[in-house]
């Protein structure tokens, strides 16, 4: 298991890489297994003067990184991928080791956040501009596009290694230079990505990662740095309203994935093999802890016992443990609190009239574990029903009207993704459209592709990552108005 790969990653507990220099830090913080509570590593602690040293490297490497060809970030891009999926085994393991996350779920979201590098390697040499006459003919029309600048980008603990390659691929394609900071749960796959990178030649400076426990005070030196002039965060939209306030200062562009609360939305004429085959995936990947975890199911009466009758077999077949054990398929939750949080929500809901559908099964005694469970008789507006849930419960909604389910659906703050199954695809398709989510799934449990357009409506984010979107939110658009020769 991977004791010396993690131990690769951190140089020192107490020195930070940035630019060409090793920077002493006042102290260092423990990174744990959430199986076990073990420590895995003691990282650097960064903080204020951390972040204004970083900040100037990424100032300074504008100059020419900004100014490189395409082609060249390209190539850069491209090997990072090749080095990524050469790695695949050694970086999963890091990635189960720090985040609990289960084999197969670790090795999937490798594969996944390798395609961004590609994706971005291709869209690096195809940015797009236009060159027409105007309309009174005395000037020519040049638009063209600029990197933005110095990004700051502050990725979660859930998906360690594709939140970071889903925000610096773009930014790298683009021509910006950037400051990493990951969560403090999951430090080592930023580092390990960070070092892959510099050995697929990108420049000293060009990425800093900033590991800490003072997120606060880190955020405000960068935002406040008159070189940064991105800010793409992605986690919980509480954060996410706070840092809007703070680049409001300075009018930096945002960008921002935040939080979600997925309908799932199961119809009468529905394949019941495929829409529980489709919520085994939307549900219990990573245990449930996604952005585009389906929250809350709204499953028509017709085929509400056959559903949940259907759901409950593969639900209590998980095999809950370790990710060190390879046969494991729903690993522990980050910590204790998500536990303890989700445990409390279940059971107000049984309180006020809610019923488990089965026995939960059992877990580890030690680690952070939590059983699927599923919830039938679900109050639309229980807590376990607006509220993000980030683990592996499945709240069971029944509904007979659907101009009611979906003003239900509809009724939360939240529009990041949601799902519909349905016999007749032309209907589904409709479903789909009156959902207010950035993104759906139609009878198909998974929404994301870095060839599409990732993000929500409503508070549930600002703009999108992925697709020819993404390399555009690292870009400043540039008109030039040329006099007629």
């Amino acid at each position: 298991m991977p004791g010396p790969a993690v131990l690769d990653v951190v140089r020192s507990p107490r020195t930070l890489r940035i630019g060409s220099l090793d920077r002493d830090t006042e102290s260092g913080f423990a990174v744990l297994d959430p199986a076990t509570d073990a420590e895995l590593a003691i990282v650097p602690d960064a903080g204020a003067a951390h972040a204004g040293l970083a900040a100037d490297a990424a100032a300074a490497a504008l100059v020419e990184w900004g100014a490189s060809a395409p082609r060249r970030r390209s190539e850069i891009l491209v090997e990072a991928f090749r080095l990524m999926k050469e790695r695949e085994l050694e970086l999963a393991a890091l990635i189960s080791a720090e985040s609990g996350k289960a084999p197969d779920d670790a090795r999937a979201e490798v594969a996944y956040a390798a395609e961004f590098f590609r994706w971005f390697g291709e869209e690096a040499v195809r940015s797009e501009g236009r060159y027409v006459t105007a309309p009174d003919g005395r000037s020519t029309t040049v638009v063209t596009s600029q990197p933005v600048g110095v990004a700051y980008l502050v990725t979660p603990w859930n998906f360690p290694a594709a939140m970071i390659t889903r925000k610096v691929a773009p930014a790298l394609a683009a021509g910006c230079t950037m400051v990493v900071k990951p969560a403090a749960e999951t430090p080592l796959t930023a580092l390990a990505l960070a070092d892959l990178l510099g050995e697929a030649g990108l420049p000293p400076g060009v990425l800093t990662v900033l590991p800490t426990t003072r997120p606060g005070e880190v955020t405000d030196v960068l935002l406040a740095h008159d070189a940064v002039r991105k800010l793409s965060f992605t986690g919980s939209t509480a954060v996410g309203r706070h840092l809007l306030r703070a680049a409001a200062g300075r009018v930096v562009n945002c960008s921002m994935e935040l939080g979600g609360n997925a309908p799932f939305v199961v119809c009468a004429d529905a394949d019941l093999d495929a829409a529980v085959a489709g919520a085994m995936v939307a549900k219990l990947r990573n245990a449930g802890q996604a952005c585009t975890a389906a929250n809350r199911f709204f499953v028509h009466s017709a085929v509400l016992d056959e559903f949940v009758e259907r759901l409950t077999v593969p639900f209590t077949g998980r095999r809950i443990g370790p990710a060190a054990d390879e046969g494991t398929d729903v690993g522990p939750l980050i910590d204790h609190r998500a536990v303890a949080r989700i445990t409390a929500l279940v059971g107000a809901a049984v309180e006020n009239g809610a019923d488990e559908a089965h026995p939960p099964s059992a877990v580890p005694a030690h680690g952070s574990f939590l059983a699927p469970r599923i919830i039938r008789n679900v109050a639309a507006d229980a807590d376990l029903a607006t509220e993000e849930i980030f683990g592996p419960v499945a709240p069971v909604i029944g509904w007979n009207d659907e101009a009611e389910m979906l003003r239900a659906a509809n009724a939360t703050e939240f529009g990041l993704a949601g799902y519909v199954f349905a016999g007749d695809t032309h209907h589904a398709v409709a479903l789909g459209r009156a959902l207010q989510c950035g993104m759906v799934g139609v009878n198909r449990g998974v929404v994301s592709d870095p060839a599409a357009p990732f993000g929500g409506m409503k508070q549930s984010g600002l703009g999108r990552e992925g697709s020819h979107e993404g390399l555009a939110a690292f870009q400043e658009t540039q008109f030039l108005s040329v006099a007629a020769g």
